[in-house]
């Protein structure tokens, strides 16, 4: 009996020792076998299939039960509607606003107003007038700029996962037995791999750091840190099934201030695995704060308390001597100072650009067919997130190097900050916000307050 037992055991582990001897490999010598975007390629296919089984269902339920010329004249305006919307890049908005407020600009006034005019109330005021504030009220709180960053992104189409209200996978016996399959895939057959794979890279991650941090800083030190990094991060990336392409890779930071938009604490896994940063962020405890001592073990990583004002400063002086240093290695910043939802980008903090006068920009864009990479913090730890990434299909990533920026003469850091976090909007195709993403975490300011009520006043004053 122990001797059949260790056979099925041996039979059960050898190829998975391979495959895992295989990544090791592979990601030492940063080449792939083209498997994970073949698989990838694969999922979009079995996507297209389920959502021609969904729009069949619908159609086949439609003709079943009936609809009135009114339902279906009315569902036709409402496509149309939709897809107007689209073409004006507002394919998120659930309703159209006629009053917005904008971080920095009070009020902002659609350009094409319903008939009833606002202005009009210049002219003679009633009581009645409130209503119309208190729809646009409504409708603010209904969906909002800053809430939305923080939600799950909305797929247009079902990928097969667990994480649906829809049901989709009820609707007929094939979505049934496939979903089921799916599950035994992703919970059975990739979480192990997978987890065993992040357990490689994390032990060689902590244990090759440990062994450079001993050794003298020189030339040798750097490269063995850098070979260290790139197999590590190669490692960490294909325990997420990730499906990378980089862009314009020219552009590439060998020094100086990288900055980039901000999805999860996976994006430093992404692009480290193209080159080696020192890194700068908010100190975690728990898991990620085994990860970021081993990786300060090596070389220079900043790592600060947000709520201390002396950390502040002396993140700046610090900042600034690295910097100057052409010799190390370039600092991976990422300015929002939280994670949003690969919709949107918002506020970008001035500090970096204080620091530096030339910036490298990089835009990232996961594609949220293959699973959510969002981070939502207040929601889920660490360790909840991963396992979130590990039982998601693939990590699929498109990674543009944008060209430096130089700041222009008397040209301010915000405004230096806002152009290129426009420019890293543009090139990602995500929505530029004016909003701070500590919003996530604290209440409005009474001054953001104060400007959109002034403009309201200036609105209900009579002549």
């Amino acid at each position: 009996m122990d001797d059949q037992l260790l056979i099925v055991i041996t039979l059960l582990f050898t190829p998975l020792c391979l495959l895992i001897i295989l990544a090791i490999v592979l990601a030492s010598l940063g080449k792939s076998l083209g498997l994970r975007r073949k698989y990838a390629d694969l999922m979009l296919k079995v996507f297209q299939w389920g959502q021609e089984r969904i729009a069949l269902y619908n159609e086949t339920h439609k003709r079943q039960y009936g609809r009135s010329e009114s339902e279906e004249e009315e569902e036709e305006e409402e496509e149309e509607q939709i897809n107007r919307e689209k073409e004006n890049g507002h394919d998120k908005q659930v309703i159209r606003r006629d009053i917005s407020i904008s971080a920095i600009g009070g009020l902002k006034m659609p350009s094409r107003r319903p008939e009833y005019d606002i202005t009009d109330l210049k002219k003679e005021f009633h009581v009645s007038d409130i209503m119309y504030f208190a729809k646009c009220g409504v409708e603010a709180i209904i969906e909002d700029d800053v809430t939305q960053c923080f939600t799950a992104e909305e797929l247009k189409s079902w990928n097969f996962l667990t994480r649906t209200t829809l049901g989709h996978q009820f609707i007929s016996v094939r979505l049934t037995i496939l979903w089921s399959l799916g599950c035994f895939v992703r919970y059975f057959v990739l979480l192990p791999f997978r987890t065993l794979v992040l357990i490689t890279g994390l032990s060689w991650l902590i244990l090759s750091t440990a062994v450079i941090g001993y050794l003298p800083e020189n030339d040798l030190k750097k490269r063995l840190n850098k070979r260290a990094s790139l197999m590590s991060h190669r490692l960490l990336a294909r325990a997420c099934s990730a499906v990378l392409t980089f862009h314009n890779r020219e552009n590439i930071a060998k020094n100086g201030i990288c900055v980039a938009n901000h999805t999860s604490p996976i994006d430093i896994i992404i692009l480290s695995c193209d080159s080696c940063y020192a890194m700068v962020g908010q100190a975690h405890n728990g898991f990620l704060g085994i990860v970021q001592r081993a990786l300060s073990r090596a070389t220079s990583h900043i790592w600060f308390e947000r709520s201390e004002a002396r950390d502040r400063h002396l993140v700046a002086r610090i900042l600034k001597e690295h910097v100057d240093n052409e010799d190390k290695l370039p600092i991976l910043i990422f300015p929002e100072g939280t994670c949003i939802n690969n919709t949107s980008v918002v506020m970008f903090k001035k500090g970096s650009f204080e620091v530096g006068s030339t910036i490298y920009p990089v835009a990232i864009k996961y594609d949220p067919r293959f699973g959510d990479a969002f981070w939502d913090s207040s929601k889920m730890g660490m360790l909840s997130h991963v396992f979130q990434i590990l039982t998601s299909w693939a990590l699929v990533a498109d990674v543009w190097y944008l060209p430096p920026m130089e700041k222009k003469e008397n040209e301010s850091a915000v405004t230096f900050a806002n152009r290129v976090k426009k420019e890293i909007a543009r090139r990602g195709g995500l929505v530029d916000l004016e909003w701070d993403g500590q919003l996530k975490r604290m209440k409005v300011k009474e001054s953001w307050k104060l400007k959109p009520q002034e403009e309201f006043s200036k609105l209900l004053k009579v002549e």
